[in-house]
């Protein structure tokens, strides 16, 4: 089979890309159609379900087990970076970057250089998928039907009904689900519009406060070199740590969170999502870095953060201002190694402790019951405290008497 007539699609099982497997043999003249569906911590039964399906159609299917390497490299990446867009962890996005590199993967062991996917040209996986290729592999050739022919849902149930592609749990499906490790977003139908109560049946992670535990949940979370590494002095690998602390902070109504979004094309929308691991592991590691970082360090990493974070919200994963970026994360997370003890209750979660080796924390001379530092010696300081100011303010009551020039 020559590559020039094989296509790699990216492929999720859902209706949007199992539509794209007759269409692109249609409408684009492929006779290969390779999916390949990755697993990021999607539910297992949807990894099997995606693996049928394609198979069923005839395709050539791979799926390819990404989740150590995707806690390990993205999810841990984005703790360091304390990653968040407007009020939520980012999850769906830095998912994308892994789930279209392994689709390189599989391409170049083909040696297909063409790929398709099933992005709307409405939402931010356009932008994050095919920058993702295209860095990866320049010379590729990528396709997206649903943007290309501008398709509308109706319009693929019924191409779908007539080609004989099976639909039936896209159908029953009345919300647009995307889950991984590191979040589960809910979207679609009336939760769309922004006045809209959440029904509780959209959430699958977290129990609302009113049946979540009745009892005080306290644990310890782990640090090294900036990543998570033991929950309550288990050591875990990334992949099952992330899966534990979804569990525990999900148990605690942690982790719900409901955002009007503004996406990368300038739309406003409404989105639900479901980050109780996520919401649990920065919280701590934002404690942890307030006790072993200098003030001038936080304070120029919650720009470098914001900057990091809005480069991962748009797929932008292979950028060199990221790299740039993550020199200087890297240099600060040397020392943010410690402990960070948690109290989860009914929706609230609070710091009751932190520890670390590097503590910059000095009870000697923090504490009022001691006279290691000497108190006398600040005087002069804080006389002269403010002084360009209180100069500044000086001169225009001067001015003011005279008539200044805003008088």
């Amino acid at each position: 089979m020559k590559p020039s007539k094989t296509v790699v699609l990216v492929y999720s099982g859902g209706l949007d890309t199992s539509v794209c497997i007759p269409f692109v043999k249609e409408e684009y003249g492929y006779e290969r159609v390779v999916t390949v569906t990755v697993d990021v911590g999607q539910p297992a039964e949807d990894i099997r379900e995606a693996a049928e399906k394609a198979k069923a159609m005839g395709t050539e299917h791979y799926t390819v087990d990404a989740k150590e390497e995707f806690a390990k490299d993205f999810c841990f990446n984005a703790v360091k970076a304390n990653a968040m867009y407007e009020g939520y962890p980012l999850s769906t996005s830095i998912a994308r970057p892994i789930i279209a590199a392994k689709a390189v993967e599989v391409a170049k062991k083909l040696g297909a250089t063409a790929f398709a996917h099933g992005c709307t040209g409405k939402g931010n996986d356009q932008f994050r998928i095919e920058f993702a290729i295209r860095a990866l592999m320049p010379e590729a050739i990528i396709h997206a039907p649903i943007r290309e022919k501008n398709m509308t849902r109706s319009w693929e149930i019924e191409y779908a009904l007539s080609k004989g592609v099976p639909i039936k749990q896209s159908l029953a499906k009345i919300w647009s689900i995307d889950e991984n490790l590191w979040g589960r977003s809910i979207e679609g139908g009336r939760l769309e519009e922004p006045d809209f109560a959440p029904p509780e049946e959209i959430f699958q992670w977290t129990k609302s406060p009113t049946a979540a535990v009745d009892k005080v949940t306290e644990l310890k979370v782990a640090f090294e070199g900036g990543a998570p590494v033991a929950l309550n002095g288990e050591k875990l690998s990334p992949a099952k740590l992330i899966a534990a602390a979804n569990v525990l902070a999900g148990e605690n109504a942690i982790g719900r969170i409901d955002v009007m979004e503004d996406r990368m094309l300038g739309l406003k929308v409404r989105e639900n999502y479901e980050c109780p691991g996520s919401m649990l592991l920065l919280t701590a590691h934002k404690a942890l870095e307030a006790l072993v970082l200098t003030r001038d360090e936080l304070r120029f990493k919650t720009q470098i953060d914001a900057e990091w974070s809005k480069l991962a919200y748009e797929g932008l994963w292979w950028d060199p201002f990221k790299e740039g970026l993550e020199a200087f994360i890297g240099s600060t997370q040397k020392r943010v190694s410690g402990t960070v003890t948690m109290r989860l209750y009914k929706g609230s979660m609070t710091t009751i402790g932190r520890s670390s080796p590097w503590a910059l924390y000095n009870e000697d001379l923090a504490s009022f019951d001691t006279k290691t530092f000497e108190q006398n010696e600040s005087t002069g300081w804080v006389k002269n405290f403010g002084l360009q100011s209180r100069m500044y303010h000086s001169l225009v009551a001067k001015m003011g008497a005279k008539k200044g020039p805003d008088a």
